[in-house]
């Protein structure tokens, strides 16, 4: 089996050791990928850190034809894209293709917020003292990054990072999750058909105990990771003067009210609640995994969801009717499944699925999940949902704010001053009216409070993250 290239400063490279990737369906060897050695990892942050300023120079036009360019090809090429999410992460082949076009998406945002990112002007004679003066006001690159980036979304999730820092001018260097290496170099072929500066990108695929050496080199002055919540507060205790934003997951809620009570619409409810707690195996940071229904509607509503839920499909991840794959390895599917049992010990009550082949689990739905439980409390990341009953509005709410998480929220309703104190009350980064919390539209804030994270995705939030404001002040101008 041909070994797979990094690459360094745009350009690909091999090593003298490499890493093997399983395919999580059936645990063989799908490919295997060179690891850059300490000198190599010198030369793509020297080389980054040479072209800083010559990257932050590029112009506007150049760097939003690059980015349409990786858009356009990641189109051309989407099934091949698609195939290596599915060979890497175990992901259905339906997600991985839904996950290329966002990632396509997402590059094209860049390229049109590239184009309009021009600054802003502020009159500064509203005051007697600013008489003849007026302020131009723009962003300019931090330094270089280190895009740390997970095994969920393998593509976009890299997009995410290195698109709006391409659009901005800021080199970046991504470190993919060792599991699922083989998407962000897929996205360097793309890259490398560009004419963006050799310095401007760098694709390393080194374990995660080689990271802190890149994490406290002074040369990348930003850090851009999402993970595992323990690794991310970790990094920034470690770095505490560098621009670190986190994105840790959470343990999303849905909270169906009173007056979502039709026929139709619980039956909505119900099917999109179960078909998001589980589609990327519940891999995914917002992936439901807490439901709250008014009492009177929790038995005929778990009834809806509980057939909903069944319903899914696994199996093979080729195949176009699965709905849900193997979580990423063995370990993991232990651990979902201990959690389980621990729920269940302390009296939670399955109502649909529970059990455990290798790296799959079934779709679970958990009843009387006491409040202690792992599984309630901190993020399962694996297809596993429970149900719980509420007599008030302050109740529901409460119940959703009482974790240590807070990316987003569902709640369904129609009635607008719900929704309006859904998104005063909720101490989530993104409250969804009408739908379940796994919604992300890639051009939108994306990001949590309290341990899920800080900062914001989302292609011009992360624009501002990478940069930092400069004024200047033009005197004597007539106004």
């Amino acid at each position: 089996m041909q070994a797979e290239p990094f690459w360094i400063a745009g350009r690909p490279a091999t090593g003298s050791t490499v890493i093997d990737v399983q395919y999580p369906y059936d645990g063989r060897t799908v490919a295997s990928v060179f690891v850059p050695s300490a000198e190599q990892v010198e030369e793509a942050v020297a080389a980054m850190h040479a072209a800083r300023d010559v990257v932050g120079a590029t112009s506007a036009h150049r760097r939003a034809s690059a980015l349409s360019h990786v858009a356009d090809r990641l189109e051309q090429r989407s099934e091949e894209a698609a195939q290596v999410i599915v060979l890497e992460s175990g992901k259905p082949i339906k997600w991985a293709r839904v996950e290329v076009a966002r990632a396509a998406s997402t590059f094209r945002w860049a390229a049109e917020e590239a184009r309009r990112w021009s600054g802003t002007l502020q009159r500064l004679d509203t005051d007697a003292g600013g008489a003849g003066r007026l302020a131009l006001v723009r962003r300019f690159p931090r330094g270089s990054l280190l895009a740390i980036t997970p095994f969920n979304f393998p593509l976009n999730l890299v997009a995410h990072k290195v698109a709006p820092a391409i659009a901005v001018g800021v080199p970046v260097i991504i470190k993919p999750a060792p599991s699922t290496p083989l998407s962000s170099l897929f996205l360097g072929q793309l890259l490398a058909e560009t004419d963006l500066h050799q310095g401007s990108w760098s694709v390393l695929p080194v374990p995660n105990s080689q990271m802190e050496h890149l994490i406290l080199d002074p040369r990348l002055p930003i850090i851009s990771f999402t993970g595992s919540g323990p690794v991310g507060w970790d990094i920034k205790s470690l770095v505490p003067r560098k621009h670190v934003t986190l994105e840790l997951g959470g343990n999303a809620a849905a909270v169906v009210c009173s007056d979502w009570s039709s026929e139709q619409d619980l039956e909505w409810a119900a099917q999109r609640i179960a078909l998001f707690a589980n589609y990327q195996a519940g891999q995914s940071c917002i992936s439901v995994q807490r439901v709250y229904v008014p009492r009177e509607l929790y038995e005929v509503f778990t009834v809806l969801l509980s057939r909903h839920i069944g319903a899914l499909r696994q199996g093979n991840p080729n195949d176009d009717a699965t709905d849900v794959g193997p979580v990423i390895n063995e370990a993991s599917a232990i651990r979902i499944e201990q959690w389980i049992d621990d729920a269940v010990h302390a009296g939670a009550k399955i109502l649909v699925g529970g059990r455990r082949n290798g790296t799959s689990l079934e779709p679970t739905l958990l009843a009387d999940v006491p409040l202690a439980a792992r599984i309630l409390r901190d993020e399962a990341f694996g297809p596993v949902v429970s149900i719980t009953p509420f007599d008030s509005l302050d109740s529901a709410f409460a119940a959703v704010n009482d974790s240590d998480f807070g990316l987003q929220t569902g709640v369904f309703t129609r009635d607008i001053r719900t929704a309006f104190r859904a998104h005063r009350d909720l101490e989530v980064g993104g409250v969804i009216i009408g739908d379940v919390p796994s919604y992300r539209a890639d051009q939108m804030p994306y990001g949590g409070m309290k341990d899920s994270g800080i900062g914001r995705e989302g292609v011009r939030s992360a624009m501002d993250d990478f940069t930092v404001e400069k004024v200047l002040v033009l005197a004597g101008v007539a106004l």
